[in-house]
């Protein structure tokens, strides 16, 4: 990761979470390379129904994993998820919203921005 990389909004990609430490690399950002697999490029502010609907789909968000530095998330955390994942919940009726300056470029291979833009996240005013 040598390049500046880009958010979906064609910006400098923000921080996602750094309590809880997000990242494929553990560094903060929803950063990215051949090496992620999962494409863990979508900075999502985690509900109870995602938690629970990725639980049911196989991945485990909630339980401590110490061994991989992860003291399992809680509703309100941000989290570098999956693309695939993500829009299977969207599909689902469970995608959890989304910081737009936080998720990677690389999201729009799989999912279109208008997606992303409608589950957008808002801090209350």
């Amino acid at each position: 990761m040598t390049q500046l990389a880009l958010n979906v909004l064609g910006a400098p990609l923000v921080p996602c979470s750094y309590d809880p430490l997000t990242g494929f690399y553990r560094d903060g950002c929803c950063n990215t390379d051949l090496q992620d697999r999962g494409s863990h490029v979508i900075c999502a502010r985690v509900t109870q129904a995602f938690l629970d609907y990725s639980l049911r789909q196989g991945n485990d968000l909630i339980t401590p994993r110490p061994e991989y530095r992860f003291r399992g998330l809680k509703a309100g955390d941000r989290w570098c998820v999956c693309a695939m994942r993500w829009k299977e919940a969207l599909l689902a009726g469970m995608a959890p919203p989304v910081i737009l300056e936080s998720t990677h470029a690389k999201a729009l291979e799989f999912i279109r921005l208008e997606d992303l833009q409608a589950h957008a996240w808002r801090a209350p005013a």
